[in-house]
């Protein structure tokens, strides 16, 4: 009897929780166990499943790739933790000064044509 394999195209957000924790550690070459450690630190948070199984997106997945990138060369997990929240708040800035330069941006036009 002849067997095919019929492809499936999945996509979903980089934000999703798609993979258990098994995964997860496999794809960012880690122990489970550091990723629960990392979970208590409050440096990655999972989804959770109805059942509480955590389940990692992508976007955790890299985040945990860049962790292990930082304590590869060198980090404590205190230091870790400063680079990603001065990480998260030059991206809140960027965002910030996106918005007020298209602000200004606008009220300029709108000055420019009523002049």
């Amino acid at each position: 009897m002849a067997t095919y394999r019929r492809r499936v195209k999945a996509s979903f957000d980089e934000e999703q929780g798609v993979f258990m924790i098994s995964v997860a550690a496999e794809l960012a070459e880690m122990h489970p166990q550091t990723l629960r450690i990392y979970e208590q630190r409050g440096l990655i948070a999972p989804k959770r499943s109805p059942k509480n199984t955590r389940l990692y997106s992508q976007r955790d997945v890299e985040r945990l790739r860049r962790i292990q990138q930082m304590t590869a060369e060198g980090l404590n997990l205190a230091g870790v933790e400063t680079v990603l929240a001065l990480e998260a708040q030059v991206h809140k800035l960027r965002a910030e000064n996106e918005r007020l330069r298209k602000r200004l941006e606008e009220l300029e036009a709108k000055k420019n044509g009523e002049g």
